[in-house]
């Protein structure tokens, strides 16, 4: 899973990648200062790898892993090529969604770009960037297409679906908001145009840490950016990208101690991870044994063959079967012996669909 983040110069969005990557890039109270994009992968939190490698006696816990992007802030008129944010829009394309970072906090020692605290009208600033470059694809898809709209009826089809696109992102409307008809044709040339404005986005308040115990509930600000991201059906998280640039420096017990006295039940990262996985219809399988426990994210809905091939394409071409014992099973069993003996381990088919948490041996053959 691959997340861009992104927001206006000094909301604190490379703060937040700091905080959540611990790769330092830097964050200087000015705009533009990540030149180039940072990229950093962060291990997915999950106690369920540690258990079974204690029950395995394993020699190596993997975890899921996460691919932050922080790209430089970008201003009004960057799809036009202002600030430096054009030829970082590319860069959000190779992303599953944006994390889009919301200033909710006040400071007079940290200037707004644009003078005041108003996040409606910042995440107007970027999503219109956003729809700008959309704009722009489609323009350049509507030239080539147009050519053989007349002669070729799939081209005539096609043209239909662009201009319809394109009149709803000119009413500035998200192209996640666009309703695609029941057709296969029209949904994978949705797909294949990537646009940004399609892109799953999850809102990230960045507040003071004085409004995470009630989770920004007295915040008007990060109230106003619930309201915006209803309307889009997007992710909301509550985040002080300062603190959890403090506490990341902490070991596990530290911290978890540390968010205690704060009341707060979650870090932003972890809030961030449950959001991503929401967004994007994710879930993960374990695989348990003695060289290695590991957890592997799929798709929700993912079949047993295609959850194979996420391991080795191997696996999936020559599947045969799944033996598959759920987590919780597994772990008030004792281990995967006494979970046969209970008969709880399953044989599943290629017909099976993967749920969240299965222990899963797969046997195959090529």
């Amino acid at each position: 899973m691959k997340l861009g983040i992104v927001g206006l110069p000094n909301v604190g969005k490379s703060t937040l990648f700091n905080s959540l990557t611990k790769a330092g890039a830097e964050a200087a109270n000015y705009p533009f200062c990540t030149i180039d994009p940072n990229v950093g992968v962060v291990a997915v939190p999950d106690e369920r790898i540690h258990v079974l490698g204690e029950m395995y006696h394993t020699k190596k816990e993997v975890p899921a892993v996460i691919e932050f992007v922080d790209i430089a802030g970008l201003v009004k008129g960057a799809s036009k090529g202002e600030g430096l944010g054009n030829q970082f829009l590319a860069n959000i394309r190779e992303t599953d969604a944006i994390v889009h970072v919301v200033r909710c906090f006040e400071d007079s020692n940290v200037v707004h770009v644009d003078g005041s605290i108003d996040p409606v009208r910042d995440m107007e600033t970027i999503n219109l960037e956003l729809i700008f470059s959309d704009l722009e694809i489609l323009e350049r898809r509507i030239a080539k297409v147009q050519k053989t709209a007349r002669m070729d009826k799939t081209a005539g089809k096609e043209l239909e679906l662009l201009k319809a696109l394109q009149a709803h992102l000119e009413d500035g409307k998200m192209a996640k908001t666009f309703e695609v008809p029941d057709d296969e044709e029209l949904q994978g040339w949705f797909k294949n145009y990537n646009l940004l404005t399609a892109k799953p986005t999850i809102y990230a308040a960045n507040t003071s840490d004085e409004d995470l115990a009630d989770d920004g509930a007295n915040n008007p600000y990060v109230q106003q950016v619930r309201e915006k991201a209803a309307e889009e059906n997007s992710e909301v998280f509550v985040v002080c990208a300062q603190m959890e640039e403090e506490i990341a420096e902490l070991e596990d017990a530290e911290r978890a101690e540390f968010l205690e006295e704060l009341g707060i039940k979650e870090s932003g990262l972890d809030k961030l991870i449950r959001a991503s996985y929401h967004i994007l219809g994710l879930i993960s399988f374990l695989t348990a044994g003695e060289d290695e426990c590991r957890a592997w994210t799929i798709k929700k809905g993912t079949k047993a063959p295609q959850a194979a091939g996420k391991i080795h394409t191997d696996f999936e071409r020559g599947f045969i079967r799944a033996e598959v014992v759920s987590y919780d099973d597994l772990i008030s069993s004792g281990s995967m012996t006494a979970a046969k003996e209970k008969g709880i381990v399953r044989l599943e088919g290629k017909d099976y669909v993967v749920q969240d948490g299965d222990v899963i041996l797969f046997r195959f053959n090529v």
